[in-house]
Protein backbone atom coordinates (compact mmCIF):
# COMPACT_ATOMS: atom_id res chain seq x y z
CA UNK A 1 0.00 0.00 0.00
CA UNK A 2 1.43 3.05 -0.97
CA UNK A 3 0.69 6.62 0.97
CA UNK A 4 1.08 9.66 -0.53
CA UNK A 5 1.35 12.25 2.53
CA UNK A 6 0.80 16.34 1.86
CA UNK A 7 1.80 18.20 4.78
CA UNK A 8 3.51 21.19 6.11
CA UNK A 9 6.24 21.25 8.61
CA UNK A 10 4.77 24.11 9.96
CA UNK A 11 1.83 22.30 10.47
CA UNK A 12 1.14 20.54 13.74
CA UNK A 13 -1.59 18.81 13.12
CA UNK A 14 0.81 17.11 10.58
CA UNK A 15 3.49 15.79 12.41
CA UNK A 16 0.24 14.40 15.00
CA UNK A 17 -1.53 13.00 12.26
CA UNK A 18 1.82 11.30 10.81
CA UNK A 19 2.18 9.61 14.14
CA UNK A 20 -1.15 8.95 14.63
CA UNK A 21 -0.52 6.58 10.99
CA UNK A 22 2.72 5.18 12.01
CA UNK A 23 0.75 3.47 14.80
CA UNK A 24 -2.26 2.46 12.51
CA UNK A 25 0.70 0.70 10.42
CA UNK A 26 2.29 -0.91 12.63
CA UNK A 27 -1.29 -2.24 14.30
CA UNK A 28 -1.50 -3.91 10.48
CA UNK A 29 2.44 -4.71 9.80
CA UNK A 30 1.60 -7.94 9.77
CA UNK A 31 -0.77 -8.56 7.03
CA UNK A 32 0.36 -5.07 5.06
CA UNK A 33 3.79 -3.51 3.49
CA UNK A 34 3.62 0.17 3.27
CA UNK A 35 5.63 2.53 1.35
CA UNK A 36 5.36 6.82 2.07
CA UNK A 37 6.31 9.81 -0.31
CA UNK A 38 5.95 13.17 1.43
CA UNK A 39 4.24 15.84 -0.87
CA UNK A 40 4.24 19.64 -0.04
CA UNK A 41 2.19 22.15 0.95
CA UNK A 42 3.23 25.64 2.52
CA UNK A 43 0.88 27.09 5.25
CA UNK A 44 2.65 30.65 4.72
CA UNK A 45 3.74 30.65 1.14
CA UNK A 46 4.88 34.05 1.18
CA UNK A 47 9.16 33.59 1.31
CA UNK A 48 9.33 37.67 1.95
CA UNK A 49 6.88 37.35 5.23
CA UNK A 50 7.68 38.90 8.62
CA UNK A 51 8.22 36.64 11.05
CA UNK A 52 6.22 36.83 14.38
CA UNK A 53 5.37 34.98 17.65
CA UNK A 54 3.13 31.73 17.03
CA UNK A 55 0.33 32.97 19.37
CA UNK A 56 -0.09 36.65 18.12
CA UNK A 57 -0.31 35.06 14.02
CA UNK A 58 -2.50 32.16 15.28
CA UNK A 59 -4.73 34.70 16.68
CA UNK A 60 -5.39 36.99 14.06
CA UNK A 61 -5.31 34.37 11.70
CA UNK A 62 -8.52 32.90 13.34
CA UNK A 63 -9.90 35.51 15.20
CA UNK A 64 -10.01 33.88 18.51
CA UNK A 65 -7.83 35.39 21.64
CA UNK A 66 -4.21 34.79 22.53
CA UNK A 67 -5.13 33.07 25.59
CA UNK A 68 -7.93 30.44 23.56
CA UNK A 69 -4.58 29.80 21.23
CA UNK A 70 -2.69 29.30 24.05
CA UNK A 71 -5.01 26.53 25.37
CA UNK A 72 -5.86 25.22 22.00
CA UNK A 73 -2.02 24.66 21.74
CA UNK A 74 -1.25 23.15 25.15
CA UNK A 75 -3.54 20.61 24.10
CA UNK A 76 -1.70 19.72 21.29
CA UNK A 77 1.60 19.94 23.05
CA UNK A 78 -0.18 16.69 25.18
CA UNK A 79 -1.38 14.73 22.46
CA UNK A 80 1.39 15.06 21.22
CA UNK A 81 3.81 13.93 24.29
CA UNK A 82 1.46 10.79 23.96
CA UNK A 83 2.77 9.79 20.81
CA UNK A 84 5.98 10.59 21.67
CA UNK A 85 6.76 14.00 19.87
CA UNK A 86 8.57 16.66 21.27
CA UNK A 87 6.32 19.94 21.10
CA UNK A 88 8.32 21.20 24.16
CA UNK A 89 8.82 24.89 22.57
CA UNK A 90 5.61 24.79 19.90
CA UNK A 91 4.72 28.08 21.79
CA UNK A 92 7.67 29.69 21.41
CA UNK A 93 8.14 29.13 17.99
CA UNK A 94 7.99 31.92 15.34
CA UNK A 95 5.76 31.54 11.93
CA UNK A 96 7.82 30.98 8.92
CA UNK A 97 7.90 30.16 5.47
CA UNK A 98 9.10 26.10 4.47
CA UNK A 99 9.60 26.21 1.02
CA UNK A 100 13.25 25.61 1.61
CA UNK A 101 12.40 22.72 3.79
CA UNK A 102 9.90 21.21 1.41
CA UNK A 103 12.91 21.16 -1.80
CA UNK A 104 15.46 19.85 0.87
CA UNK A 105 12.27 16.85 1.64
CA UNK A 106 12.07 16.57 -2.50
CA UNK A 107 15.77 16.08 -3.00
CA UNK A 108 16.05 13.23 0.46
CA UNK A 109 13.55 11.34 -1.48
CA UNK A 110 16.16 9.54 -4.24
CA UNK A 111 18.15 8.66 -0.94
CA UNK A 112 14.92 7.16 0.91
CA UNK A 113 15.29 9.20 4.01
CA UNK A 114 11.90 11.87 3.40
CA UNK A 115 10.38 10.44 6.71
CA UNK A 116 13.52 10.98 8.41
CA UNK A 117 14.43 14.69 7.55
CA UNK A 118 10.54 15.75 7.91
CA UNK A 119 10.92 14.08 11.33
CA UNK A 120 13.54 16.24 12.21
CA UNK A 121 12.45 19.27 10.74
CA UNK A 122 9.33 18.76 13.08
CA UNK A 123 11.45 18.02 15.95
CA UNK A 124 13.52 21.13 15.12
CA UNK A 125 10.11 23.17 14.81
CA UNK A 126 8.05 22.57 17.89
CA UNK A 127 10.30 21.03 20.06
CA UNK A 128 13.20 23.56 20.11
CA UNK A 129 11.85 26.52 18.15
CA UNK A 130 13.97 26.69 15.88
CA UNK A 131 13.92 28.60 12.51
CA UNK A 132 13.39 26.36 9.93
CA UNK A 133 13.41 28.70 6.73
CA UNK A 134 17.20 29.20 8.64
CA UNK A 135 19.53 27.52 6.35
CA UNK A 136 22.11 26.80 9.32
CA UNK A 137 18.91 24.57 11.25
CA UNK A 138 17.75 22.77 7.64
CA UNK A 139 21.44 21.96 7.60
CA UNK A 140 21.68 20.81 10.81
CA UNK A 141 18.33 18.67 10.43
CA UNK A 142 19.87 17.10 7.09
CA UNK A 143 22.78 15.75 9.44
CA UNK A 144 20.38 14.45 12.21
CA UNK A 145 18.53 12.61 9.36
CA UNK A 146 21.69 10.95 8.25
CA UNK A 147 22.10 12.89 4.87
CA UNK A 148 24.87 14.86 3.08
CA UNK A 149 25.12 17.96 4.59
CA UNK A 150 27.30 19.38 1.63
CA UNK A 151 25.22 18.53 -1.05
CA UNK A 152 22.11 19.91 0.94
CA UNK A 153 24.45 23.33 1.22
CA UNK A 154 25.19 22.84 -2.80
CA UNK A 155 21.09 22.71 -3.26
CA UNK A 156 20.06 25.81 -1.06
CA UNK A 157 22.25 27.97 -2.91
CA UNK A 158 20.93 26.99 -5.96
CA UNK A 159 17.00 26.76 -6.89
CA UNK A 160 17.24 22.90 -7.63
CA UNK A 161 14.07 21.06 -6.56
CA UNK A 162 11.85 24.73 -6.85
CA UNK A 163 9.92 23.21 -9.57
CA UNK A 164 9.42 20.27 -8.27
CA UNK A 165 7.82 21.68 -5.07
CA UNK A 166 5.59 23.79 -7.13
CA UNK A 167 4.43 21.04 -9.20
CA UNK A 168 3.22 19.10 -6.24
CA UNK A 169 1.53 22.26 -4.58
CA UNK A 170 -0.78 23.11 -8.00
CA UNK A 171 -0.96 18.66 -8.53
CA UNK A 172 -2.42 18.69 -4.88
CA UNK A 173 -4.72 21.45 -4.68
CA UNK A 174 -5.58 20.43 -8.26
CA UNK A 175 -6.95 17.50 -6.46
CA UNK A 176 -8.75 19.48 -4.83
CA UNK A 177 -6.13 19.31 -1.40
CA UNK A 178 -7.14 22.51 0.94
CA UNK A 179 -6.18 21.78 4.07
CA UNK A 180 -3.48 19.18 5.75
CA UNK A 181 -2.32 16.92 6.38
CA UNK A 182 -3.83 14.49 3.72
CA UNK A 183 -3.03 11.48 3.25
CA UNK A 184 -3.66 9.63 -0.42
CA UNK A 185 -3.86 6.03 -0.31
CA UNK A 186 -3.06 4.21 -3.48
CA UNK A 187 -3.36 7.51 -5.51
CA UNK A 188 -7.30 6.64 -5.12
CA UNK A 189 -8.77 7.12 -1.86
CA UNK A 190 -7.92 10.35 1.07
CA UNK A 191 -8.19 10.53 4.35
CA UNK A 192 -8.24 14.42 5.36
CA UNK A 193 -6.60 15.19 8.90
CA UNK A 194 -4.98 14.05 12.09
CA UNK A 195 -7.55 11.17 12.66
CA UNK A 196 -7.18 8.52 15.41
CA UNK A 197 -5.11 5.54 15.34
CA UNK A 198 -8.16 3.29 15.23
CA UNK A 199 -9.82 5.24 12.74
CA UNK A 200 -6.80 5.58 10.37
CA UNK A 201 -6.48 1.47 10.61
CA UNK A 202 -10.30 0.80 9.99
CA UNK A 203 -9.74 3.17 6.79
CA UNK A 204 -6.44 1.43 5.94
CA UNK A 205 -8.24 -2.25 6.34
CA UNK A 206 -11.33 -1.37 4.48
CA UNK A 207 -9.16 0.19 1.46
CA UNK A 208 -7.64 -3.46 1.31
CA UNK A 209 -10.23 -5.01 1.33
CA UNK A 210 -11.31 -3.23 -1.91
CA UNK A 211 -7.74 -3.46 -3.28
CA UNK A 212 -8.04 -6.94 -3.32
Amino acid sequence: MHIDIVSDIACPWCAIGYARLQVAMKDLADGQDFTIEWHAFELNPDPNMEQEPILPALSRKYGRSEAEMEKSQAQMMEIASDLGLDFSKMQQRLTCNTFDAHRLVKWAKQFDRQTELKMALFEAYFGHADDVSDHNVLLTCVDRAGLDVAAAQHILQSEDYGNDVRQDEAVYQQAGVTAVPAFIINQQYIISGAQEPELLKKGLQEIAIEAK
